[in-house]
């Protein structure tokens, strides 16, 4: 058993696991900085990549979309373009999107004509693969597109297609795998060739289709046997998934420091890819593994709405329902030259920190980033090159459109999971997620006008309970209101503390 600390790994790309009984943590590091972050609970694991067998409760014409019953709590959503119908006609124009440890199919062409009510019936069993996780308020996203992603390959039962990774860079590479995955594929399966596949033998291809084909064989027996709605498939948990989908001959190392996980890892890798053995090392060192590598201070710092530019400019991150908008400033950075210059060498700066700050926390949806206002139409073409740059190596899929006038950049990030904000924290029950709550001379004014409407119903004494603050307030600086209340309306009122209530809160007490 090898030991590793944290000193003695300075690799150009690792990936770390903590692994406890309640939870897996997995880090993806290039030079030593955290790029990628996973964390999955055990008693909330992803269920991306399951397959279910479902019915269909319910049709929606005018979204042209349906609600899958898969046995959980909320149900499914299908939409009409991930209902696969006539698989020959269609697969021409299946594109593949190889993006970490799933695979969407885009570009539905010729689709329109088929509405949602002639596809599915309320009442009609559908098998249906998970792409998205439950996000919010929002039930799963499930397609009719089945994929069993395996070490090397992509099986795409009933679909006449092979694809290949477009992160396989080479020409001759790409040409010598995909001759390979024609001959071995077999009449009625697609393959999509993934990025671990670079360099590999048409054995070990083989073996990793073999080994797909029978898990897919499995699969259809037991749904011939199950009621609906019932899982017919459950995808690995983080770890394992971490080791088929990140581990690559990239990757210097994989450090984890469980032993009983180490020892699963070790025999799953000599299994089906012994080439890569020698890559996992078990930690042993005195300090946790994740505190080691330095990857707790970028955890936090992900959590943070501000984060600090080395210039001492800065960018803000605000994460709502619909949307995140990220703001630069120049904060303490006052620059040298003139204002243009000093405007650019930050907006330049926040470009890398955002696009890291994007893959790290996991955002996800629509995403407006507004840079500093620039007067000069080259320095913002500057910016925009370097924002598509650096997004370059994002393995989701995103859509950046060309920054505006108003210095604004609008992009799109596929989301698939909860972003690391989400899964780690909660809105706050004290503000209920706004980030804000009423000042307590806000609180006084509307006592008041609470006050008032009771004493002239022919109160004669009310009480007032409110939070602390509001209290003193109401005691001390706002007592002159209280006062003129009560000369109009002949009353007497009385001001109570107590500390159980919200600032928000307070009650008013006639007697």
């Amino acid at each position: 058993m090898v030991a590793a600390s944290g000193k003695e790994l300075n690799m150009v790309s690792e990936i770390l696991i903590n692994a406890t009984h309640e939870e897996i943590r997995v880090a993806l590091l290039e030079g030593g900085q955290v790029i990628e972050f996973y964390v999955e609970r055990k008693r909330d694991a992803s269920l991306v990549g399951n397959i279910y067998k479902g019915k269909v409760v319910k049709i929606l014409p005018g979204m042209q979309s349906a609600f899958i019953d898969i046995g959980l709590e909320r149900a499914a959503f299908l939409y009409v373009a991930d209902i696969r119908t006539d698989i020959e006609e269609y697969a021409p124009f299946l594109e593949e999107e190889e993006k970490g440890d799933s695979v969407e199919f885009v570009s539905h062409k010729g689709r329109s004509d088929l509405s949602i009510e002639e596809l599915l019936q309320p009442g009609q069993e559908i098998i249906v693969h998970v792409s998205k996780d439950p996000i919010g308020s929002k039930g799963a996203r499930v397609t009719s597109y089945i994929t069993l992603p395996g070490r090397y390959l992509v099986l795409m039962p009933n679909v006449e297609h092979v694809g290949i990774s477009r992160r396989i860079a080479d020409e001759q590479e790409r040409m010598r795998l995909k001759a390979i995955a024609e001959t071995i594929k077999p009449k009625g399966y697609g393959l999509i060739i993934r990025t671990a596949s670079e360099r590999c033998s048409e054995e070990e291809l083989k073996k990793d289709l073999d080994f797909l084909i029978l898990l897919w064989e499995n699969i259809q027996r037991k749904k011939e046997k199950a009621a609906a709605p019932s899982l017919l498939y459950s995808d690995l948990d983080l770890v394992f998934r971490s080791v088929r989908d990140l581990l690559t001959h990239n990757v210097e190392r994989l450090v984890i420091d469980s032993a009983e996980e180490y020892e699963k890892i070790k025999e799953f890798v000599k299994t089906y890819f012994p080439k890569l053995l020698d890559k996992i090392v078990f930690y042993e060192g005195p300090e946790p593994i994740l505190d080691a590598f330095g990857v707790e201070i970028d955890i936090s710092r992900a959590l943070g709405r501000r984060v600090w530019l080395k210039s001492g400019g800065y960018i803000v991150i605000d994460q709502m329902e619909a949307m995140t908008v990220i703001d630069v400033n120049t904060g303490k950075f006052v620059g040298k030259d003139d204002l243009e210059d000093t405007i650019l060498k930050t907006n330049l700066e926040a470009v890398k920190e955002i696009a890291y700050q994007i893959r790290l926390r996991n955002l996800g949806g629509i995403i407006v980033v507004d840079f500093i206002d620039m007067e000069k139409p080259e320095n913002r073409e500057k910016v925009f090159n370097a924002f598509v740059e650096a997004m370059k190596k994002d393995r989701a899929k995103n859509t950046i459109l060309h920054i505006s006038e108003l210095g604004l950049i609008q992009m799109t990030r596929k989301r698939v999971r909860e972003s690391l904000g989400r899964t780690l924290c909660e809105p706050c029950p004290y503000c209920e997620g706004k980030g804000f709550v009423k000042a307590p001379r806000t609180l006084c004014y509307e006592i008041f006008r609470d006050v008032g409407k009771l004493a002239a119903h022919g109160s004669e004494k009310i009480i007032i309970t409110a939070h602390p603050s509001v209290a003193e307030l109401l005691s001390d600086e706002e007592r002159l209101g209280l006062e003129e209340i009560e000369n109009r309306y002949g009353i007497k009122v009385i001001i109570k503390e107590s500390n159980i209530l919200h600032q928000e809160k307070y009650e008013i007490t006639s007697l």
